[in-house]
């Protein structure tokens, strides 16, 4: 069993559907979890997350959960959708550092490393649709990564 854990910053549209998206591949060698670094616990998905995973008939019952050392500890591998997320996680938890890549580090392929996963928060439908897409690529990736590791 692999345990992942998707961070972005509230936990209401990256790492939902990044959690979302994977968890629809119906993988039962792994278990999936999101949190954000500055999440209100609680916090509904946003409504464009919702929309977007409901176009690709993923249903999402999301409340937002903060990063904590639990998480943190249950996790196999840890998955930031930025470079800064990434730093802000081995600051808080330096014992976590080998765990934790960003996605598209993870991920490989070649625009590993490039960038980072925009925040679409108060973006249109489109950049939420864009983000999806991103997102169900490299999590295609980071199966197969799993799958290799």
């Amino acid at each position: 069993m692999t345990n992942v854990l998707f961070v972005c910053t509230g936990n209401t549209c990256r790492s939902p559907m990044a959690e979302a998206l994977l968890r629809e591949k119906g993988r039962e060698d792994i278990e999936v979890q999101s949190a954000g670094i500055s999440a209100s616990p609680g916090m509904a998905a946003s409504k464009e997350t919702v929309e977007v995973l409901k176009e690709r008939g993923i249903p999402l019952r999301h409340a937002a959960k903060p990063l904590t050392k639990e998480r943190v500890d249950w996790a196999d591998v840890i998955l930031t959708m930025t470079k800064n997320h990434h730093g802000m996680v081995v600051q808080q938890f330096p014992e976590a550092a080998d765990k934790v890549f960003t996605i598209k580090e993870f991920a490989g392929g070649q625009e590993s490393g490039a960038g980072d996963i925009t925040d679409p928060i108060g973006g249109s439908r489109s950049i939420y649709q864009s983000t999806a897409d991103e997102l169900e690529i490299l999590v295609e990736r980071v199966l197969k990564r799993v799958d290799e590791d």
